[in-house]
């Protein structure tokens, strides 16, 4: 009696999680071999060191033979060269194209040109990340970027489409594209404690509120609306009634302060209002714009720093300051009032993310 064998043969190409993630991290093939070889002992494994070798060489020359394709995503399920299972596909990308905080917030406000690619060993030597990971998160960053900045419609979408990232990915690239689109101003010292998640909580308010998302669904998000900032300079009605503004702030936070602060508030309450309104009354103005974070440390940040404001002192002024305006006759016009909104809902969002040493 013969026994009746199914054979099936198959070329899908196998990926290891752990070996593609030494690979992606800028590791050599030999580092990659000696911490799966750490890892073993460790483990009490008895896997052969040659035998580690040569699996770790093996992948290394897939994932070099992939690189070229994953510069191109889609790319990636149309070739026939190699038989890649979806998830597996997924997998190669999301790890490719993901990126380290500390890298971006280094390439922040930098043009993305060769010349500073050659700079990546000051930026690896500062953040503790590989040359080599360096160089793949900047060659992302900056494909990413020529792809889709004069692309229309929503940056976010059109990074998912092109480069088939995951949405939370996907929206700290928006992040980065718009910051470099609007060059805003990220590399003086006095914004140098700000993390990339801090400029990327502040963007996407920005792009969410200040451009076009508000008001049309095939919007573009790296666009402001020009009509909202143009608005925002009659804001300055808000300068001749400066008097019952005040009132209305200082009744609503007496309960909520302690008499030093509230005494505090009373006395600089020009200041602080001269300072917000100011901003609004300028952003019309690309270079205002551009300097918006530096002007939120110097004209409001580090006044209340000096007077040594608590978050939640600070969370209780911009909501008592914002709505009381709202109910002052000044702002009864339906546009300013809007205005009004859209700007103190941003500016405060950022100002209480950014109030950290």
């Amino acid at each position: 009696m013969f026994a009746e064998v199914d054979v099936f043969i198959s070329n899908y190409t196998l990926v290891d999680p752990e070996v593609y993630q030494l690979w992606v991290d800028g590791c050599s093939s030999s580092e990659a071999v000696h911490a799966l070889h750490q890892q073993n002992v460790k483990e009490k494994n008895v896997t052969a060191l040659e035998l580690i070798a040569s699996d770790v060489l093996d992948h290394y020359r897939t994932y070099s033979l992939l690189e070229r394709l994953l510069h191109n995503p889609p790319k990636l399920a149309e070739q026939l060269a190699f038989q890649i299972e979806p998830q597996t596909r997924q997998l190669l990308i999301e790890k490719y194209y993901e990126f380290d905080n500390s890298v971006i917030r280094e390439l922040l406000g930098k043009k993305l040109t060769s010349r500073h690619r050659k700079d990546l060993d000051e930026v690896s030597e500062k953040t503790g990340v590989s040359l080599k990971s360096c160089r793949r998160q900047f060659d992302n960053v900056k494909r990413v970027f020529k792809t889709v900045e004069e692309m229309q419609g929503s940056v976010v979408n059109n990074i998912k489409t092109h480069f088939l990232l995951p949405d939370e990915l996907a929206r700290r690239y928006g992040a980065v594209v718009f910051i470099g689109c609007m060059r805003f101003e990220t590399s003086k010292r006095k914004l140098q404690y700000l993390t990339f998640p801090d400029f990327y909580y502040c963007a996407s308010a920005i792009m969410t509120h200040w451009t076009y998302a508000e008001s049309s669904q095939d919007y573009d998000d790296t666009d402001l609306d020009r009509e909202f900032l143009l608005d925002l300079r009659e804001l300055r009605l808000l300068l001749d009634k400066e008097k019952e503004h005040k009132h209305l702030v200082c009744i609503r936070l007496k309960p909520q302060l302690l008499e030093r602060s509230y005494q505090e508030l009373e006395l600089n309450f020009r200041s602080y209002s001269r300072a917000l309104i100011g901003l609004a009354c300028n952003l019309h103005r690309s270079r205002e714009l551009r300097g918006l974070f530096i002007e939120l440390v110097e004209r409001c940040l580090e006044p209340w720093r000096q007077v040594s404001w608590s978050q939640t002192d600070l969370h209780n002024f911009l909501t008592a300051y914002s709505q009381c305006a709202l109910e002052m006759d000044v702002l009864r016009e339906a546009d300013v009032k809007s205005a009004w909104e859209r700007f103190m809902t941003v500016v405060s969002r950022c100002l209480l993310r950014m109030y950290h040493s």
